[in-house]
């Protein structure tokens, strides 16, 4: 008896199981919306889709700007070491690349690029949002809302965190764009940024790859500051001031405000980044510089305090744009995702 009840309710179980099924799928064929809707709702969906958006959102925006990256990390490495001399142009340097080469070759790095969006904005919008929900649902439980104080220090936590996972996939980028200065001899002419991460690896070893990750670290905290915090301040301070204000044009305004104070506060960092993810040793076994510190000394000895936000119109118009792309499209995503 026991065997035949046993069995009696296995049958029982299956039939609940798969009459759960059918409900299931019925329920996706009538109402797809509705369907979707509970799927995106899950516990686990919803901690996943800051990372999911914030990445899927960078890498889109990323291919639309990698040409100005490419001109921007030609320009800052262009003089090095030198105070007077020639002073290089965007238009002339992407005439220049474009003349020894093709077209393409201003995509030169894009694998790389596309990589670093997928770890770095994956991860930098992701904390964001997720640091700025638990603070947002905080402050209601105790009747109050958050400030531009609790904005920025989301942005700047996420960006800090978000740039030493990234740092890897942004030394490979950098070493693939600047490649094309060297001698024809001594080029490394990377196939891919798989190929470059692990050629510098068996060459430098594996701690190259958070070479200059302490600037890294200060530049990504500097411009998540300037484009998270801004960004989500100024949509703030717009939908309390000009509630007419359509979402669309809100959302346009706050990213072209937040990609100024992105590159303002960023762009020093950044040179010093490339300068030190650049170098290589020298036929006396040394690097050029020796940290974050040595390199903006020696830059503003031989170079002077200018060099610093030299390009930096083709900084913000590499940023600006980048920004600008990035958010409103993370801003999309969440909305069809909500």
């Amino acid at each position: 008896m026991s065997g035949s009840g046993t069995a009696n309710r296995i049958k029982e179980g299956a039939r609940s199981a798969a009459s759960k099924v059918e409900e299931a799928a019925s329920g996706v064929v009538h109402n797809p919306a509705q369907a979707k809707n509970d799927f995106l709702h899950t516990p686990f969906v919803r901690g996943a889709l800051p990372f999911v958006n914030g990445g899927l959102s960078g890498m889109f925006a990323t291919a639309c700007i990698q040409p100005i990256d490419m001109i921007k990390v030609r320009l800052q490495l262009a003089g090095e070491g030198i105070r007077t001399g020639p002073k290089p142009t965007a238009i002339g340097i992407a005439r220049d690349i474009i003349a020894q080469g093709k077209a393409l070759d201003l995509y030169t790095g894009l694998s790389a690029g596309l990589l670093r969006q997928a770890v770095y904005t994956t991860a930098r919008l992701g904390f964001f949002d997720t640091f700025q929900n638990m603070m947002q649902a905080r402050a209601e439980k105790q009747g109050k809302k958050i400030g531009f104080l609790e904005r920025g220090a989301a942005g700047l936590t996420a960006g800090g965190l978000a740039a030493m996972v990234g740092n890897p996939a942004d030394l490979a980028l950098i070493r693939m764009q600047s490649d094309g200065l060297k001698p024809k001899d001594q080029r490394a002419n990377y196939r891919s940024v798989f190929d470059a991460l692990s050629r510098i690896a068996k060459s430098e070893g594996i701690g190259a790859w958070w070479a200059g990750a302490y600037p890294t670290v200060i530049r990504a905290m500097a411009l998540n500051f300037g484009q998270l915090t801004f960004f989500a301040e100024s949509k703030a301070q717009l939908r309390q001031h000009a509630p007419n204000m359509s979402e669309g044009v809100r959302t346009l305004s706050a990213s072209a405000i937040a990609g100024f104070f992105a590159s303002f506060f960023s762009l020093p960092f950044d040179f010093i980044k490339t300068r030190l993810q650049k170098q290589s040793k020298g036929p006396d076994g040394k690097l050029p510089y020796s940290g974050l510190l040595d390199c903006a000394r020696k830059v503003i000895r031989d170079e002077g305090w200018l060099r610093f936000y030299r390009g930096f119109p083709t900084y913000y118009v590499r940023i600006a744009p980048h920004a600008m792309i990035t958010l409103i499209v993370a801003d999309y995503l969440k909305l069809i995702t909500a």
